[in-house]
């Protein structure tokens, strides 16, 4: 990146430095916070329109959609977050192959398990081979954001599910009184009211979403835990331009700075939401406004 950097072998102390931080491979690094951050801005809302449908099935009348919900919900916050993230990649990218191998390949006759092999044709593949890099790496990082989305859906459909039940049951009824139809409870009064109920179980989900990141190293995705990895091993004069000991400790604790600061954040700006959320409410919240103001 600086013109002083066309020698390595010459530089030394803060131009060294310099130059050492600004390889091609520091840049996928700081690329690489912005996956992280692109993962929370994605999967967040998804998980929770998960966790709403969860919670809204759990709730439901009808009983199929009851099991439906609570069998999501307890099945997955029952099962380990790693043991699921390897297990449901790879089951997940094996439906999708599966699912294409029947609709563009039909005269195909072996079977797709060949004892501990899945092989479907090269059309069903996904990615193709042929396909340019971004395109494998979009692949791996929707596959990775659609697995922390049902893991954290199950988490936040428990939250929302009790969220729902806190709701005063009397105003509920009271709308009904009224004329409201159920549905329109649900939307008018029972949803509106939730989510002051919600938000404390949904920032700590945040938090728990947050620290969970690092799990993209486990999928494949190539994150700020991998980067920190590869390039604070001890590196020798014959595999790199900016040899160095062993500086992984640093690279982590950058990590830890990094992850505090942005959960420091998340802390402020979720105090705001709950403060708007309680105000003039008859909760916990919304007493501590009134007993501050006065």
């Amino acid at each position: 990146m600086f013109s002083f950097c066309s020698d390595p072998a010459t530089l030394e102390g803060f131009q060294w430095m310099a130059c050492y931080l600004t390889t091609g491979k520091h840049m996928s690094m700081y690329w690489a916070v912005g996956t992280v951050l692109l993962l929370l801005s994605i999967t967040a809302p998804t998980a929770l329109a998960f966790g709403f449908a969860g919670a809204s099935a759990a709730r439901s009348n009808v009983a199929p959609l009851r099991w439906i919900g609570k069998t999501y919900i307890a099945v997955v916050r029952g099962i380990p977050d790693i043991a699921f993230f390897l297990f449901f990649v790879i089951a997940l990218d094996q439906a999708f192959e599966y699912i294409r191998h029947r609709v563009k390949c039909p005269d195909w006759q072996e079977p797709v398990r060949q004892g501990n092999d899945f092989i479907v044709c090269t059309a069903a593949k996904l990615p193709l081979g042929n396909a340019p890099q971004w395109v494998h790496e979009t692949y791996g990082f929707m596959l990775a954001v659609l697995t922390f989305a049902i893991v954290f859906g199950a988490f936040a459909a428990n939250v929302l599910f009790g969220a729902m039940r806190a709701v005063p049951k009397g105003q509920l009824e009271t709308a009904e009184a009224y004329g409201m139809s159920r549905r329109q409870t649900f939307w008018r009064v029972l949803v509106p009211q939730m989510w002051v109920y919600a938000l404390p179980g949904l920032s700590n989900l945040w938090m728990v979403l947050i620290k969970a990141t690092p799990l993209l190293f486990l999928l494949g995705v190539e994150d700020i835990v991998y980067w920190a990895r590869e390039l604070g091993g001890a590196k020798q004069p014959q595999f790199t331009e900016y040899p160095h000991p062993d500086w992984r400790m640093w690279y982590f604790a950058a990590l830890l700075v990094f992850y505090l600061c942005f959960t420091k954040v998340s802390e402020v700006v979720l105090d705001k939401i709950m403060a708007k959320l309680t105000h003039g409410q008859a909760t916990s919240g919304g007493e501590a406004q009134r007993k501050a103001a006065a």
